[in-house]
């Protein structure tokens, strides 16, 4: 069987933390940012850790 091959696209979006978990950055952080509320600006800076109802599909992505 030939190995598996990561899914490039996924590959850019997330990182693997050191405790196992996937990373990602959030969205709506690229334009229109003069409506959006400084503070929900700020909470935009920050990386989340992905869900655990998607993790096992982003792993398989990943080959993980």
């Amino acid at each position: 069987m030939p190995k598996m091959k990561t899914v490039k696209s996924a590959a850019k979006r997330f990182k693997v933390t050191a405790s196992g978990h996937l990373k990602h950055e959030k969205a709506n952080r690229s334009h229109i940012l003069t409506k959006k509320a400084p503070k929900r600006l700020r909470q935009l800076r920050k990386a989340d850790i992905v869900g655990s109802n998607d993790e096992a599909r982003i792993k398989r992505m990943l080959g993980i």
